[in-house]
């Protein structure tokens, strides 16, 4: 499911809004929470439910090695935090490369394994090596599990990013405020999810009309059609991530739940570490 889709806007979020907004007004803060939860989850396994074991997995790994840092800090308990974590991902993103690679090297003919990427597991996997190392440095205080889950699954979040840091979010979660409806947020975050689904659908997907033929259907090009290929597409990537990066921001807003900034007009970035 995603933002600009017409299930997600008209179904999902409709839903979920109103559910969040009965129990703010009913004050059931930890219903609210839950609910939040169970809709990330939904969110989450609309692309594929299979990939929900590997969530849960991850989830509970990083808690438990993060309370034990918290309590006893340890190199050798961070080492293999980290290490798990990467192991997850490394597998799913460069298992098939490996064995492409090793075949052409010594001539075998193994067979690819023609794994899928789960959704989201770059980004909610970093998030967690980020709270194993806040919790080894003591930059993290206890934790119920239950805000501790919602600051991985957030659905605002949890597939576009921004990858967030425990200190940004997770004390928000813990303010009862939070789960109360705030008419300015829910005004200035739909104001700034709209932004972004204009800038998303209305200008970065018209780009496209013209980026995608210059690099897809295109066998020859002259110079200005290749220069306008590469121009349109600079400028559809650069809306498309402005837009996802405003609308997660924007929804963040419309729970109370303040996002950090994901995107800075890079292209006018003075150096490349700048950028």
């Amino acid at each position: 499911m995603l933002f600009p889709s017409f299930e997600f806007i008209f179904l999902f979020l409709p839903i979920v809004f109103i559910v969040y907004a009965i129990l703010s007004k009913y004050k059931w803060f930890n219903g609210a929470k839950i609910m939040l939860i169970l809709a990330s989850i939904i969110f989450y396994a609309y692309w594929d439910y299979r990939y929900l074991i590997i969530l849960f997995f991850s989830i509970g790994f990083n808690y438990i090695v993060g309370k034990k840092l918290h309590t006893s800090p340890n190199k050798k308990l961070l080492a293999f935090g980290v290490t798990v974590n990467l192991g997850l991902l490394a597998y799913f993103k460069y298992v098939d490369f490996f064995i492409e690679n090793l075949n052409w090297v010594i001539g075998t003919s193994l067979p690819l394994l023609h794994i899928a990427l789960p959704l989201a597991i770059s980004f909610y996997t970093f998030q967690q090596i980020g709270f194993l190392v806040d919790s080894y440095n003591g930059k993290v205080g206890e934790i119920q599990f239950i805000n501790y889950v919602l600051f991985i699954v957030f659905f605002p979040q949890l597939i576009a990013g921004p990858i967030v840091q425990h200190k940004y979010v997770t004390p928000q979660f813990e303010k009862k405020q939070t789960f109360q409806l705030n008419y300015q947020n829910l005004t200035v975050g739909l104001f700034i999810f709209v932004a972004g689904l204009f800038k998303k659908v209305v200008i970065a997907d018209s780009i496209a009309l013209w980026a995608t033929p210059g690099f897809d259907e295109a066998t020859t090009l002259t110079f200005f059609e290749a220069w306008g290929s590469a121009l349109a597409y600079t400028f559809q990537l650069y809306f498309d991530f402005s837009g996802y990066s405003e609308m997660a921001v924007g929804l963040g807003l419309m729970f109370n739940i303040k996002l950090p900034i994901n995107f800075n007009s890079p292209y006018k970035a003075n150096s490349i570490i700048d950028f």
